[in-house]
């Protein structure tokens, strides 16, 4: 379990590293987000989980963003004080995803499940 201290420091870089990848790069009809960032203790290596949703192939903004790690990690050290910065491994995190097709998929069984009839008036629902 991370201590406290590298928790601060993940959910830092997460920010940063968001704000500075949405200020700085153009992705093309495509939302992607940092969510989450994980450094190792001795803050040498962070591995940045990146979420893709939109036109861009995951694959394409993860080698994006890998083409672009030195200034990545150039700008973090400017913003953010600490012992080293880590180098950055970018990762793909399907879950937007995932959580997209989700909602989708439930919002598709509403409009096709039957409709329940109202209840007399004075009446309450028995499953409840």
């Amino acid at each position: 379990m991370a201590s406290r201290r590298l928790e601060k420091v993940n959910e830092l870089l997460k920010r940063e590293i968001g704000t500075y990848i949405q200020k700085e790069f153009e992705w093309h009809g495509t939302i992607v987000s940092i969510l989450d960032v994980e450094v190792t203790e001795d803050l040498k290596e962070g591995r940045v989980w990146v979420g893709v949703v939109g036109r861009m192939a995951p694959a394409q903004v993860i080698d994006k963003l890998t083409r672009h790690r030195g200034e990545i990690q150039r700008a973090l050290s400017k913003r953010v004080v600490l012992r080293c910065t880590p180098r950055l491994t970018f990762k793909h995190d399907d879950s937007a995803r995932r959580g997209v097709e989700l909602v989708n998929l439930l919002e598709d069984i509403d409009k096709n499940l039957p409709k329940a009839p109202p209840l007399p008036e004075g009446e309450s629902d028995p499953e409840i």
